[in-house]
């Protein structure tokens, strides 16, 4: 090697391996596209390996690119908790804390609190980002993931910060035109409006009941990736959903959506997720801990929080 990889290029790599871009990368970071090419240029000399595959609309990590990438992030990820561990007893948290989460619950529900958050910790630096389908953390670069439902993954850290469940609904104007379903079975007769979210097969309801967990297929002239749109769709009297009780409390309460089968809920609590190797960093601790309280404190948790597995 001609020089030693410098930890900022190393940094850089991943914020471009992340955005696939060197002129999204030089947006995001307020600089030229030059700086950035000439940045990973002095990286790719120093490790004697092409790094990137590039094409005129964006690029890749190359085979070379991908073991640098995989040593970057672990190193990365050091370098900010020697950071933590020396400063913990002497200073607030702080640093950048990539965040990610759903699109409704993270437009109505997260982003108040992590508002609250930066006002107690303003050293932090947070960036959230929502999705409407699943994240790699490690691949994506997100130190922490707020999730409804199910985590599947494992080498992760899963902490239940609040409960909740999935209800059926649909509006007046819905279950006058169509009647009210009278047991599961019926719902294959009715128009039920489905959504693409991060942890449920697309059409296919898993349900808890009297007699315990039962699945069913379910169709309809609409659907979307977005619990926004469904809800009003269902709202606006299309169909029957499946909907997260703080997504749809409000309209409950005010007479707009009515509950169906009330007996069969689904399980969607929220989790806390995020990568084992940050298992002792402050700022997630302390972005996790204050999260469980906002919820408590906010009415959404319904239960106790706190539970906690790898």
């Amino acid at each position: 090697m001609n020089a030693k990889p410098q930890l900022d290029d190393l940094r850089l790599l991943c914020v471009v391996a992340r955005n696939r871009s060197f002129a999204e990368t030089a947006r995001e970071l307020g600089v030229s596209k030059a700086v950035i090419s000439k940045r990973i240029a002095l990286l790719e000399a120093a490790v004697q390996e092409r790094l990137f595959h590039r094409t005129t609309r964006n690029v890749s990590l190359t085979a070379q690119g991908e073991i640098v990438h995989q040593w970057a992030q672990r190193i990365q990820e050091d370098v900010d908790l020697m950071g933590e561990a020396i400063s913990r007893e002497k200073a607030a948290p702080s640093g950048l804390l990539r965040i990610c989460s759903s699109t409704g619950f993270g437009r109505s529900r997260l982003a108040p609190a992590l508002s609250q958050l930066a006002r107690q910790f303003p050293q932090l630096e947070i960036q959230l980002e929502l999705f409407d389908r699943p994240v790699d953390l490690v691949d994506e670069g997100f130190q922490l993931d707020i999730r409804i439902g199910q985590v599947r993954e494992g080498n992760v850290i899963k902490r239940r910060i609040a409960r909740n469940q999935r209800v059926l609904c649909a509006a007046p104007s819905y279950l006058e035109c169509y009647g009210m379903p009278q047991s599961l079975d019926e719902l294959k007769n009715h128009r039920c409006i489905a959504i693409r979210e991060r942890d449920q097969d697309f059409g296919r309801w898993e349900l808890d009941g009297p007699d315990g967990p039962v699945a069913i297929k379910v169709s309809g002239p609409l659907s979307a990736n977005n619990g926004e749109i469904v809800r009003q769709w269902a709202i606006d009297g299309h169909g029957i959903i499946l909907r997260s009780t703080w997504d749809i409390r409000r309209e409950i309460e005010a007479g707009q959506l009515l509950p169906v089968l009330p007996r069969y809920f689904q399980q969607a609590d929220v989790w806390a997720v995020y990568p084992s190797r940050l298992s002792v960093s402050a700022k997630v601790k302390v972005c996790v801990e204050f999260l469980e309280q906002w919820f408590a404190q906010t009415g959404m948790n319904e239960g106790s929080p706190g539970d906690q597995a790898d």
